[in-house]
């Protein structure tokens, strides 16, 4: 027996990509004013604590997951999933691909932040 929604949402797939997407472009704002404000020299640098920059980014990081939880919750009920499975799959996978994007963000900017922006050149293969 298949399942298929009478109304599909794809009103709230859509929600869920915009949001995604404008949260996105904040937070590549408040990372580049963030990486702008960084000090020059490397005494006042270790005096400030990267930690302190968290609290700027949690927000759109925070509407970046739930934006992409609701995308694919709804792009998963779209597909054929009943609701509370689409929600099951859809959310713990956006909450765990997050958390780990966050992770692996706090590390990159503790890296740059001691190293400086010219170790990430992501262009070379040497």
């Amino acid at each position: 027996m298949y399942y298929y929604p009478l109304q599909p949402p794809y009103f709230l797939l859509l929600v869920g990509f915009l949001t995604a997407l404008t949260s996105g472009i904040a937070l590549s704002g408040t990372l580049k004013v963030i990486v702008q404000q960084w000090p020059k020299n490397k005494s006042a640098e270790e005096k400030t604590n990267t930690r302190s920059f968290y609290k700027q980014l949690l927000v759109p990081f925070i509407g970046i997951t739930g934006g992409v939880g609701l995308f694919l919750s709804s792009g998963l009920e779209i597909f054929g999933f009943p609701s509370g499975l689409a929600l099951g799959v859809g959310l713990p996978m956006s909450l765990l691909s997050c958390v780990f994007i966050w992770w692996q963000l706090g590390g990159l900017l503790d890296y740059v932040k001691s190293e400086g922006m010219q170790s990430l050149d992501l262009d070379s293969w040497s």
